[in-house]
């Protein structure tokens, strides 16, 4: 276990290392002055400008450069927003919160629906509930999601009037913000009506939730199936059918912690669909995360702002993906043995 944590932490900190490179190159690349594209500092003179300049180590090499830059991100100094004038690191730590709520709780809905929707298709290989599963996960998996979430509110929002069409919770509720996660802030907050913000909260989220979820669901029902039929067909299942085991005993007992184990393995490389899924959703349903931010510093043309939440949504995406890694490699012990080559 601790060579794969080695190794996990060596991958980690080259991956961070090229997401900087790639963040600090940005500057260059937009159109513009340098030092303004990556300070955020538009209001500012020439002796400001000088004094940007000097900060960012603008007459020094290229390699000093991005040490200074490096040093910067580590202060927490990521510039400031073009258009609202406000540090980039706190309106990240302000949007990303929300963008976790949403896609934490996508998340857990397309596995508790995917994956036994997929086990149970593998359950009845080759018969017309088999069939039918595999169609709506192609159907699902082939909607557009900018004309789901907008479908959804039409029906469930303006026709029927269930739920709400926009927000994270309604502006009678005043939650004092604590994490930046809504269920968690109500819960910490002293108000009185902190459930009847509860049930709100819950109400806004549905929808979103659900659009986000759809596609990844899908494409769980398809790897819990394809892992369900290959732990059916391994060795140690025959064995279990040749000791007189039922049928559910095989499938309750052994086969389905041996297939899950096998879909978490992908649970990491979805999140990252998961995410650019919640960006779209959160502009649809008007939802206050950084991924709707984001898009909108893009139409502004803010480019401190593009820079600072390209590198906070990679790093997010990356972190879920290495703390996959370490749940599969708990579960697995085979996947944290050293593979060598032929002696």
């Amino acid at each position: 276990m601790l060579i794969f944590t080695l190794r996990r932490l060596n991958l980690f900190m080259f991956t961070m290392l090229l997401l900087s490179i790639l963040s600090f190159s940005l500057s260059f690349l937009f159109p513009g002055e340098q030092i303004i594209n990556i300070s955020g500092q538009i209001n500012t003179g020439p002796a400001g400008i000088e004094l940007v300049a000097l900060q960012y180590g603008k007459h020094e090499s290229f390699i000093t450069q991005y040490w200074i830059y490096l040093n910067l991100l580590f202060e927490g100094d990521w510039g400031i927003s073009m258009t609202s004038q406000l540090p980039i690191f706190g309106e990240i730590l302000n949007h990303l919160p929300a963008t976790i709520e949403l896609t934490m709780t996508a998340l857990f809905l397309a596995m508790v629906t995917g994956i036994p929707i997929g086990f149970f298709a593998a359950i009845n290989h080759r018969k017309k509930t088999d069939d039918l599963i595999l169609s709506f996960a192609m159907l699902g998996y082939s909607i557009p999601i900018f004309w789901l979430g907008l479908l959804t509110i039409l029906i469930f929002s303006i026709q029927l009037g269930w739920l709400p069409s926009a927000g994270q919770i309604s502006l009678l509720y005043e939650i004092k913000q604590v994490t930046g996660i809504q269920f968690i802030d109500i819960l910490l907050s002293d108000s009185p009506y902190k459930w009847q913000a509860f049930q709100n909260a819950s109400s806004h989220i549905i929808l979103p939730s659900f659009v986000v979820a759809l596609a990844p669901a899908t494409i769980f029902i398809r790897l819990a199936r394809t892992s369900m039929l290959n732990v059916l067909d391994t060795h140690y299942i025959k064995a279990a059918m040749a000791k007189g085991l039922t049928f559910r005993q095989i499938i309750y007992r052994h086969a389905i912690r041996n297939a899950l184990v096998n879909v978490i393995r992908d649970v990491g490389l979805q999140f990252a669909n998961l995410v650019t899924l919640a960006m779209v959703t959160e502009v649809i349903f008007s939802w206050p995360g950084i991924g709707r931010w984001l898009i909108e510093s893009i139409y502004q043309r803010d480019y401190t702002a593009i820079q600072g939440g390209l590198l906070a949504l990679s790093s997010f995406i990356f972190i879920v993906h290495i703390l996959t890694d370490f749940i599969y490699a708990t579960l697995n012990p085979l996947a944290r043995e050293t593979h060598r080559g032929p002696r």
